[in-house]
């Protein structure tokens, strides 16, 4: 079993959709799950399991992230990550 992965994606996702929801939709994997984006010409990498990290990167629809999982179950949290941003 896998104990990392990472892919880049595009954001995508509806106006409905809130940092409330994907916590809630992460809370039971037990990866550390990070994303990283490029702010005014830096790299920024937060833990997705930290609100003000998610305030920090100001996520757009059209926006390029890394999705990095670190942990046991790293493979069904980058899924449920990706599914639910794109």
């Amino acid at each position: 079993m896998s104990n990392g992965s990472t892919r880049e994606i595009t954001v995508n996702i509806s106006e409905d959709q809130t940092i409330i929801d994907l916590s809630k939709k992460i809370q039971p994997f037990q990866s550390q799950i990070f994303l990283k984006k490029i702010v005014r010409g830096n790299p920024i990498e937060i833990n997705l399991k930290s609100f003000l990290g998610l305030i920090t990167l100001n996520l757009q629809n059209g926006d390029t992230i890394t999705v990095r999982v670190v942990g046991e179950d790293s493979e069904q949290a980058l899924e449920a990550v990706v599914d639910y941003l794109t």
